[in-house]
C-alpha cells in the first residue's frame, strides 16, 4: 500500500545543519524520514504515538 505525505518539512531549529529528519503529514498521523537520504523512504506513526513521542521530547527525556 503506497502512503500519500504531504508537506515535508525541517524543524527550524536545525539550522542549516545537514544531519536532520524531516517530518509529513499522513492521513491520521505522521512520516518521519532522513533529510541526507531521502530515498531511503520513511516510517509512520499514528496520532497517539506522534503526540507521545512529541511529549517525551519536550520533557527532555531524550536529552543525554
Amino acid at each position: 500500500m503506497d502512503i500519500q505525505v504531504t508537506g515535508w518539512r525541517k524543524s527550524t531549529r536545525s539550522g542549516q545543519q545537514t544531519a536532520c529528519v524531516e517530518v509529513g503529514r499522513v492521513l491520521g498521523g505522521a512520516a518521519v524520514r532522513d533529510s541526507k537520504d531521502r530515498d531511503a523512504g520513511h516510517f509512520t506513526a499514528d496520532t497517539a504515538q506522534w503526540a507521545a513521542f512529541l511529549a517525551a521530547t519536550k520533557n527532555g527525556r531524550f536529552d543525554i
